[in-house]
């Protein structure tokens, strides 16, 4: 019996997938649900599993745009399977890779490749140039007079280093992303506003209590749970933060889905936790955890990068000092976190050396006014630089649950 095997939707308005990777060859045997290759959609990269075990015939390369529902496979299920015959995935490991015999005509050209007329040779020197450089119309490759005369140098001093190229093609999940952004810039009001934080409580805190935390919950405290905390204290505090256009009205929402930027293996992801007003410091760090984990080994499905109502992207773990972060539509707002670095700044009058942060929000003009900005961002400043107080409320243990 040979098995049409279709492409799955993976999920709600997507009508179209890539074909990422094939895991397996064609004419291998497959075992049932055994991965047999990736698939990209414009929100997240999905394995497919072999609906059942035989013998696959491979109907699509690798980089096609395939419609869901269309066929990528077959699988013959009469095939016997192989005596000793090693998993697919192993088989294509261990496989090395023929080397391609280069043509005839190509090998003559590059040993020729260098070779001038003397007259060719006297025209490259006055013009700076290497004979190397170009390539000759005469036999074998030969640099004629007429390809010297003809030679443009370069822009910049010559150096004799590659100047190779190569092109590869985008993956579909980072050509929507691509999409997004530059909707963002063009259909969006976006201004931002910048503001820096003294990070010393927050250090102080994790300094005192992140052993025993991570001794009791199992995972890190980070800057992470604080950050989302006082964002959720900051969303209530300014509603219009937590909305976004729809049409000709302004949808507010009474419950704050976080959306964390992340990066995975297939590029920016950007997964949601959902009803964080209702999270504790340790069901922050165990979710953000969970989602990080589940982006980098590429199992974050559509649902899970599905709504969200305002997003954190947190470039200061490449190192980012100060950054213009994009909305991710259809947001309304996104904050910027960056590189905590040791400053100087006047405390009571004295300079002081203080870990500082410099925050960012980028916001869209249409529903938030500069008040409301602003005062978002300072209610984040002032959340993180007293968190005893506003975020735990004055019970460091009780809110670390310990």
């Amino acid at each position: 019996m040979i098995l049409e095997m279709k492409v799955p939707s993976p999920g709600e308005s997507i009508t179209e997938v890539e074909i990422a990777t094939w895991l397996v060859e064609d004419g291998d045997y497959v075992e049932k649900d055994q991965a047999i290759a990736e698939v990209d959609s414009d929100k997240a990269t999905l394995e497919l599993p072999a609906e059942v075990s035989g013998i696959i015939t491979l109907k699509a390369e690798e980089g096609d745009a395939v419609e869901v529902g269309a066929v990528v496979c077959l699988i013959d299920t009469s095939a016997a399977k192989p005596e000793g015959a090693a998993p697919a995935e192993a088989k294509k490991e261990e496989a090395p890779k023929a080397e391609t015999p280069k043509p005839a005509a190509t090998e003559a050209k590059t040993y020729a490749t260098g070779s001038a007329s003397p007259a060719a040779k006297k025209i490259l020197a006055e013009k700076g140039m290497d004979a190397a450089s170009i390539s000759g119309t005469g036999k074998d490759g030969r640099v004629t007079k007429e390809d010297a005369v003809n030679a443009v140098p370069s822009m910049g001093t010559p150096t004799g280093g590659s100047r190779g190229t190569s092109r590869s093609k985008m993956s579909m999940l980072r050509r929507k992303v691509a999409e997004r952004l530059v909707e963002a810039k063009n259909t969006t009001a976006m201004l931002t506003t910048f503001n820096e934080v003294d990070m010393s409580p927050v250090f102080a805190l994790r300094s005192e209590y992140k052993e025993t935390f991570k001794a009791k919950h199992g995972v890190g405290l980070g800057f992470m749970s604080f950050f989302t905390l006082a964002v959720v204290r900051a969303l209530q505090m300014y509603p219009a933060v937590n909305s976004m256009i729809d049409g000709k009205e302004m949808l507010s929402y009474d419950f704050c889905d976080i959306s964390i930027a992340v990066s995975g293996p297939k590029g920016l992801m950007v997964p949601v936790m959902r009803n964080v007003e209702n999270l504790s410091f340790r069901g922050v760090e165990a979710e953000v955890k969970r989602l990080a984990i589940r982006a980098r080994d590429g199992q974050i499905t559509v649902d899970e990068m599905t709504g969200g109502t305002f997003t954190i992207s947190n470039g200061g773990v490449f190192g980012s000092m100060l950054s213009t972060p994009i909305i991710n539509p259809p947001q309304s707002a996104i904050l910027g976190m960056h590189n905590i670095v040791e400053r100087p700044v006047a405390i009571d009058g004295k300079v002081e050396i203080r870990p500082i942060m410099y925050v960012a929000l980028s916001y869209d003009h249409r529903i938030i006014d500069g008040k409301e900005s602003v005062g978002f961002l300072v209610a984040v400043k002032e959340a993180l630089e007293n968190p005893v107080e506003l975020l735990m409320n004055n019970d460091v243990k009780k809110a670390l649950e310990l």
